[in-house]
């Protein structure tokens, strides 16, 4: 469809349309921001003079929930800078300006008088032929439209985001009977490849897919805890990472989305799903019911399953709520013997075998609540889907889950799964028997093309699913034996005409020894036989930095010949990258911390995710970066010499990106950090990345690439620079602002950065910046107070301050 998005209108500015606005500024598009203008003054307003008609009174309202959302934490928007993409007015002398947009979506409260009301006035001012939808939770959608022209008809549609736009992926798509196909198939498209969201075809059915299967999935397990007396935290260590959800599991997720909207969705669900099977497990349990009445809401009232208050001395300690009594005591550790069977279970899909089986209320909890899960929503096909895949793809991108119930339940069996709920006295719908009568035995399966197909109920066959045909997907690719090299902690993957890819799988992508083996064999591989190569993974993290472990222990045993190996592989493997006879693209998503940031400072080019986290961290850990990171940033700070500013500023501007160990927050932050630069891309949605960087490296090679070779002539700035910056950093020293030891890690920095004690001004090689880091790094190394860090950092997730 030839139609583009220059500029949308967005109507309602509370939480959800402030952070839709800023979303779409993300990605470059202009704003209109409009809500309702007060009726009456505030105080300030009074005092001020100010009337009803000044436009700082008429505005109020919507300029107060743009700012409320650009201050926000986390930030809705990449930059700061792009709320400047964003209009704000009032319906009642901006609305005229929606004849300009080319997308109008209403964001208001929810109700649907009131949702009509404004979509007549709306129909005044729109110009027919531009897309107008509706962002609620709820609501039926054909209901709007009533009294509608044709034209507004056609071109109207839900349009579902999930709280918060920019980090939750999903967006369900929920045509009426008289919206416009190709209405349909351009939000698809548009919200996959624009927005990067998981885009998702809904039935205008209640609560539509996520919020009917995720909150089905919520109050059961509410069922199920009182029925085996498990208290809060217990059933939030059972839902949490364990079986791929979040950290904040059932309960904190709870307190933060609010009780309140829990409590809506559960009441609507069991109101408007009379023939619902389950819709008794949707009634609200009284303890629910209670903490409703008591405005125990979670974090907006400062208190819900859990509450923080101050202990003995002033500390803060978090309690959680004892649903028997509704009284507050201590959180408490939660250990179960089912549990400590997946401890050695880095892979998710294995656990779920070994939870079943477990003796204890752990196992029996996940036995009901997988064989509960499970019959629900195979009686969900096909009314609120005719495709079993949207399920699964709704409940990862709205709810944060890693598999989504038929892929949980392929990886448990799909016999297994039916024995569970017939435990529960549950039967599956007839189309999953008749699937397994037939022979097919999986909900999903991998073709010879390294494609993935579900099974269709309708025409009882496996189909391919649609809108992932531009992905890559590489444990698909691992299925169709596209694997050419694999050792512990990275594989080379085929990824097709003439690119391979490294994948890590460490933990938290962590890079030791084997991943850099696995580095220097996918560049010997390409040079040897293909056109390019790419780094990239499909795990939640690109890399969360070296193996600390592995640093600690050679560290702490004095080791320092391996150490020094250790780093000096890691340069060579940095070096050769970089000057590789092939184009090498680097795919980060995600966590690209420490030496997962430096793999990207060495690749010709860099297709980030736009949710990437990227820094060099180093400084946190007592050291400072010593995978080529410090040299890089310095050549490329260097580089920038010619255009003007102060040499001296550039050099303090990176210097302390590094000291402060400073972490982007976009990727696009990333770029104004130095560590993504011109020519690098950004990809909205994090699944085309590596398809994106793979085309990257065809787009160099065929433009004929030349091996590039190492610099020999690196401005560095000797005893001058190093003189400013030790001064600096002193006098914050004495202060008191740092401590001896950071001091001490900040003048090494300084001494790399500037080429060590010249006496002038000086060209240097990058070999010569890399063994100053090495050197740099070693030293520090051997500080007690650098083990002391790195120790903290490895027993309880936090550097500690020395």
């Amino acid at each position: 469809m030839n139609r583009t998005i220059k500029k949308v209108a967005v109507l309602g500015s509370g939480v959800m349309g402030s952070r839709i606005a800023c979303h779409f500024a993300n990605i470059g598009v202009q704003v209109l921001l409009l809500d309702i203008a007060p009726k009456e003054l505030l105080p300030d307003e009074e005092k001020k003079g100010l009337k009803l008609d000044a436009p700082a009174v008429r505005n109020r309202l919507v300029n107060a929930a743009l700012q409320a959302a650009v201050t926000a934490n986390p930030s809705p928007l990449y930059r700061k800078a792009d709320a400047s993409r964003i209009k704000t007015g009032n319906f009642d002398d901006n609305l005229k300006e929606i004849a300009g947009c080319d997308w109008t979506i209403e964001v208001v409260v929810e109700r649907l008088d009131i949702k009509k009301s404004l979509f007549e006035r709306v129909e005044q001012f729109r110009k027919p032929g531009t897309l107008i939808t509706s962002n609620t939770s709820g609501i039926p959608i054909h209901l709007m439209t009533e009294g509608r022209s044709e034209d507004f008809k056609r071109h109207f549609c839900g349009t579902h985001f999930f709280n918060p736009p920019r980090y939750l992926k999903l967006l369900e798509i929920i045509p009426t009977p008289d919206t416009d196909a190709a209405i349909v198939d351009f939000l698809l498209h548009y919200g996959d490849l624009y927005l990067g969201k998981t885009t998702v075809l809904a039935k205008d059915t209640p609560a539509f897919i996520a919020n009917r299967v995720g909150v089905f999935a919520i109050m059961d397990v509410l069922r199920i805890m009182q029925e085996l007396g498990l208290t809060v935290e217990e059933v939030d260590k059972l839902t949490g990472p364990v079986i791929g959800h979040a950290k904040s599991a059932t309960f904190r997720t709870s307190d933060v989305v609010g009780l309140d909207t829990l409590m809506n969705v559960a009441n609507g669900l069991a109101q408007g799903l009379p023939n619902d099977e389950a819709k008794a497990v949707f009634a609200l349990p009284e303890f629910l019911k209670k903490m409703g009445e008591n405005k125990w809401l979670g974090d907006k009232t400062g208190q819900g399953f859990y509450k923080k208050v101050k202990g003995e001395g002033g500390k803060s300690e978090i309690q959680a709520l004892d649903l028997a009594t509704l009284e507050y005591k201590p959180s408490s550790k939660v250990k179960f013997a089912t549990l400590e069977l997946t401890k050695t279970m880095d892979a998710l899909a294995p656990r779920f075998a070994a939870l079943v089986t477990g003796k204890d209320k752990a196992g029996e909890f996940y036995r009901k609540s997988f064989g509960s899960l499970f019959a629900y929503v195979t009686n969900r096909v096909p009314e609120i889907t005719d495709a079993l895949y949207k399920i699964d793809d709704a409940l990862r991108a709205g709810f944060g889950w890693e598999m989504g119930p038929f892929e949980t339940w392929d990886a448990l069996g799909v016999p297994k799964g039916i024995e569970l709920m017939q435990a529960e006295g549950k039967q599956p719908a007839a189309w999953v028997t008749e699937m397994l009568a037939a022979g097919h035995t999986r909900f999903y399966k991998v073709n010879a093309a390294g494609s993935k197909e579900y099974y269709d109920a309708e025409t009882k066959s496996y189909q391919p699913i649609r809108g992932v045909e531009n992905f890559i997907i590489l444990d698909n690719l691992r299925t169709t034996g596209k694997v050419l090299w694999k050792n512990a902690g990275a594989s080379v993957i085929d990824l097709g005409d003439g690119i391979l890819n490294v994948e890590f799988h460490s933990k938290m992508n962590s890079l030791g020894t084997d991943v850099i083996q696995g580095l220097l064999k996918g560049v010997e591989m390409a040079e040897a036989g293909y056109r390019g190569l790419v780094i990239g993974n499909d795990a939640p993290a690109f890399s969360a930095g070296a193996n600390l472990g592995l640093v600690y222990m050679q560290a702490l045993e004095q080791e320092f010949d391996e150490l020094n190996m250790m780093i000096a592989q890691f340069q060579n493997a940095m070096m050769r990258m970089r000057y590789s006879s092939i184009p090498v693209v680097g795919a980060p998503h995600g966590l690209a911390l420490g030496g997962g940031c430096e793999i990207n400072l060495h690749c010709d080019r860099v297709v980030a995710a736009a949710e990437t986290y990227m820094g060099l961290v180093e400084f946190g850990v007592g050291v400072i970066p010593a995978g080529g990171g410090t040299k890089e940033m310095t050549l490329r700070t260097a580089a920038k010499y010619e255009e003007g500013e102060p040499e001296f500023n550039l050099l303090r501007n990176t210097y302390m990106t590094i000291s402060t160990a400073k972490v982007s927050t976009s990727a696009a932050e990333a770029f104004d950090l130095g560590f993504l630069r011109r020519g690098d891309e950004i990809v909205v949605n994090s699944n085309r990345v590596i398809a994106a960087a793979k085309a990257a490296a065809l787009e160099m090679a065929d433009a004929g690439y030349t091996q590039p070779t190492p610099k020999t002539n690196v401005k560095v700035h000797g005893r001058g620079a190093l003189a400013m910056f030790k001064t600096g950093v002193y006098a914050m020293q004495q202060g008191n602002y740092i401590s001896t030891h950071d001091q001490l890690i900040a003048d090494k920095l300084a001494y790399v950065m500037c080429g060590g004690d010249l006496s002038s001004p000086t060209e240097v090689s990058e070999q010569y910046l890399l063994d100053l880091e090495r050197e740099a790094f070693l030293s520090l190394c051997g500080e007690r107070k650098t083990l002391e860090r790195i120790q903290s950092i490895l027993t309880t997730g936090k550097p500690l301050r020395n």
